[in-house]
């Protein structure tokens, strides 16, 4: 979609349709939205009147200008009530006026910076959210679907401003928010990938390519490489799959030394039937979004590398697939991770944890002083949160609390979760240093637990985001299917990081 800023006004801009917002409530119109009425003949004013338009959130309604106006159609969504509206509001109402005049056959509009100068929301993050809403609500994934790649698309947003010494800060806010949003739409299209087209070896093929074009370092190690450095937990859970298991690490260089500031690890499950303790069949099939923490890794870096702030940051991901066969792991066998820990497996469908824990070994190994790991990883965290909020887990509370402030920014909810020492009596095992669950109760606790066993005192957070990545139906700005949860979140965190890295420095 090309987005860009034109000065003038709204009003005599030529585009298939303009975009108005309305609040809750709202009798006397103003701006815009009166300049709109004004030539429209009080046609807004009518539907005001007639109750059919009442302003509440993303509540859309299309009147067709009748060369009234150089564009052909007019929007008017509701923005909800005015002391009520956040950022993500304004994502959600834009995405849902997008989906709405696609179907339309729409293919430009123009708006204003909806939202800004009430509460508190400027220019700049109207922009950002706008720009945000209508890339994120306009995705869908139709690549299998014969003649899916004729459907209709919106080619063309522009946001107009009267501002003309504005115009460059909001073209480059407008062009920042493109690369967070496409970000996420990268990643959404490796987890809705199938799983027979998302192998191991097709997401380190994926990451090679997006290295390629973005200038990353990357290495892929193969099973003898993984053999070599014990990566016994990992290969343990690869055992089962004919597919070989690929671990991926892609490295971008922001600043000259070798350390590595953060290292965002992300599971890669690219198809979990559970193994020997095999899942219920129902609904298996959205186990191919298994590897939608490793996608969030990857696309996150992509995105990171186009902003090129000065930090150094790793995306690690232990490909492999979770299959029952001759060869499979089975419960009571016991694997020894990269650092010489062993574990005893209870059940074969808590493998998660065991590629994570030798993917966190191997940060650790390369010196990484901070460490995010994001997992699909428990149901429990889907019971206890839904699938509105991920869960949170931390032995370092300045480092969760930079990621909540960076969630905060992008929509994306989490939830701070006890890490109590208690609960590791419920992985205690008494034939190794411990079993790879700790049974139904707290779950997702135990889960985090057992993964911070070989994190120790590295800074490090951990989002179990089981809910949030592939929920069953269609969420704010996010179609049914992959949201890309917490893509964004992620790339907020390292700039956040970055900044704060440059101030101390100087």
């Amino acid at each position: 979609m090309e987005i860009n800023v034109k000065i003038g006004e709204l009003g005599k801009i030529k585009a298939d349709a303009i975009l108005l917002g309305i609040f809750e409530g709202v009798k006397k119109l103003q701006g815009d939205l009166a300049d709109a009425d004004k030539m429209l003949g009080g046609e807004i004013s009518k539907l005001i009147q007639q109750g059919e338009t009442k302003g509440k959130l993303s509540e859309v309604t299309v009147i067709h200008s009748l060369n009234k106006l150089p564009a052909d159609k007019v929007a008017i969504v509701g923005l909800g009530k005015t002391q009520e509206l956040t950022p993500d509001k304004i994502r959600i109402a834009i995405a849902e006026t997008f989906n709405n005049l696609r179907k339309k056959g729409v293919r430009s509009i123009a708006t204003t910076t909806l939202g800004a100068g009430v509460s508190g929301i400027t220019v700049q993050t109207s922009v950002q959210t706008i720009t945000e809403g209508a890339i994120l609500g306009s995705y869908s994934f139709q690549k299998y679907i014969t003649g899916g790649s004729e459907k209709n698309d919106i080619e063309q947003l522009i946001i107009v401003s009267q501002n003309k010494t504005a115009k460059t800060a909001i073209q480059h806010r407008i062009n920042e928010s493109k690369i967070m949003a496409e970000a996420v739409n990268l990643a959404r299209d490796m987890v809705n990938e199938p799983s027979n087209y998302m192998t191991p070896t097709d997401m380190a093929a994926e990451a090679k390519k997006i290295a390629k074009e973005y200038g990353l370092l990357i290495e892929v190690l193969e099973r003898e490489q993984m053999k070599k450095l014990g990566m016994g937990a990992l290969l343990g859970v690869a055992q089962g799959s004919k597919h070989p298991p690929k671990f991926i690490v892609l490295k971008y260089k922001g600043r000259n030394s070798g350390t590595i500031d953060i290292a965002l690890v992300g599971k890669g499950i690219t198809f979990d039937s559970g193994g020997i303790s095999l899942k219920p069949s129902e609904n298996m099939g959205d186990m191919k979004s298994d590897m939608a923490g490793g996608a969030s890794v990857i696309a996150a870096i992509s995105a990171i590398a186009r902003f090129n702030p000065e930090i150094n940051v790793m995306s690690i991901v232990a490909a492999t697939e979770n299959l029952p066969s001759g060869t499979a792991l089975k419960p009571a066998d016991i694997v020894t991770a990269m650092n010489g820990k062993t574990i005893e497996i209870e059940n074969t469908d808590a493998e998660g944890r065991l590629t994570l824990a030798d993917a966190i070994c191997y940060a650790k190994k390369q010196g990484a002083k901070r460490i995010v790991d994001v997992a699909t990883l428990t149901g429990a965290c889907v019971t206890a949160l839904g699938e509105i909020t991920t869960g949170a887990f931390t032995n370092n509370q300045a480092l969760l609390d930079k990621v909540t402030a960076a969630s905060s920014e992008t929509g994306d909810k989490i939830w701070q979760m006890p890490m109590f020492e208690e609960y590791k009596a419920q992985y205690k095992s008494d034939v190794a240093d411990m079993k790879n669950t700790g049974g139904r109760k707290g779950g997702a606790i135990t889960a985090a637990l057992f993964i911070g066993e070989f994190v120790e005192n590295t800074p490090w957070v951990h989002l179990d985001i089981a809910g949030t990545a592939f929920p069953d139906k269609p969420k704010g700005y996010y179609a049914k299917g992959a949201t890309g949860i917490p893509t964004r979140t992620l790339i907020r965190l390292v700039l956040s990081l970055a900044k704060t890295k440059r101030k101390n420095e100087n």
